[in-house]
């Protein structure tokens, strides 16, 4: 089970004392943030792609090929690649790249975003959202697995005799999660290829998130890719911890009530009851986390977000530190106890170059 933070990349002014960080403020925090992460024993970091306002994460394998450089065990990953309005040509090559740097620490999920606008931005057009989606992903793939590939889909220029370099590190392309918050056609695709899905899982009740799972587990298994319980899933979650969980609540509440996403809306005890979202103590977030395997099966990845809504860095670095001292040994532990021998771990670069030898061993 690999137990990791993921960041959208907000610039948001903390509700309590009115600063608004810079854009380089952020983007420093951002480094000190997953460096801290590594530090406190995290095994992933992933860091989001918007291109307005107000994120400044417009380039993921810029800042997380900095943060490679500066870590040693981090696995670093995206909370979105937008493979709807970036060139998946473009993909091949950063992607590829960071691996490369990295030593291979790297992975990426790939999503069509939430932000609209972002597709005229880009010359393309919304509505064509998941055609984008299912035809960029499947020449990405192909364009990691085939040395000269000729190509003609609908919506970029052919190609003809074309080569993506650097080739994948040890010839074995980053692994894929597939992100969707809503999309049952996101979920077929990550079943397709036998890929990774990712389920948002902040936004949405648990029933939502339990139908999604159930439609990629069962489609992974109609592709052939092994037993429904074989499907590799990951979750996304937000908590905020304190000792005893009135102390988080009153804490936490100015945030949540003027976050860009939810602020102004629901109520923190509404939003809380009906989504996975967790404030209170480090038990409570271990009584909480555990409890997602009741409703989607034995998981490979879970990722919390913590750095957004204005919370200053110095309340972050503190929430690591006690996801990691407190919260994680005890999430190993038990999620290690309740997993079956059959059930897969997430994959890593060094498990997919030791499937791809013995596969052509085999053959």
């Amino acid at each position: 089970m690999q137990f990791g933070i993921f960041s959208v990349s907000d610039i948001t002014t903390d509700p309590t004392t009115g600063h608004t960080p810079t854009e380089h403020e952020r983007i420093k925090n951002i480094v000190t943030i997953a460096k801290h992460a590594e530090e406190a024993g995290l095994d992933v970091f992933a860091l989001g792609e918007h291109h307005n306002e107000p994120f400044f994460s417009s380039s993921p394998t810029t800042t997380l090929a900095y943060i490679a450089a500066q870590t040693d065990k981090l696995l670093l990953s995206t909370a979105t690649t937008l493979i709807t309005t970036n060139d998946p040509v473009k993909i091949a090559e950063d992607y590829a790249m960071l691996q490369h740097l990295s030593g291979g620490r790297v992975d990426l999920m790939m999503g069509r975003g939430n932000t609209g606008p972002v597709y005229p931005w880009f010359g393309k057009d919304i509505r064509a959202g998941i055609p984008l989606a299912i035809e960029n992903y499947a020449l990405l793939h192909k364009l990691w697995r085939e040395h000269t590939v000729d190509w003609q889909g609908k919506f970029r220029t052919p190609l003809q005799g074309f080569t993506s370099t650097p080739r994948p590190l040890d010839d074995v392309p980053p692994f894929v999660w597939h992100g969707s918050i809503r999309s049952p056609e996101i979920a077929e695709q990550a079943a397709y290829y036998g890929d990774g899905f990712f389920a948002n899982h902040i936004f949405w009740p648990a029933s939502h998130t339990q139908r999604m799972i159930a439609l990629y587990r069962e489609r992974f298994a109609h592709y052939g890719h092994g037993d429904p319980d074989q499907a590799i899933v990951g979750l996304g979650g937000q908590v905020f911890m304190r000792r005893n969980s009135q102390d988080a609540v009153k804490e936490f509440r100015p945030y949540f009530d003027n976050a860009p996403v939810y602020g102004h809306g629901p109520s923190l005890e509404d939003f809380t009851r009906e989504t996975p979202l967790t404030v209170g103590s480090p038990q409570e977030v271990i009584d909480r986390t555990l409890g997602f395997r009741e409703y989607v099966g034995d998981y490979q990845r879970q990722l919390f977000l913590m750095d957004h809504a204005g919370l200053p860095l110095k309340t972050v670095l503190e929430q690591l530190d006690i996801l990691g001292e407190e919260v994680l040994p005890v999430l190993r532990k038990e999620f290690a106890a309740r997993k079956p021998a059959h059930v897969p771990d997430a994959p890593t670069h060094e498990s997919l170059v030791a499937a791809s030898l013995a596969k052509k061993v085999s053959a």
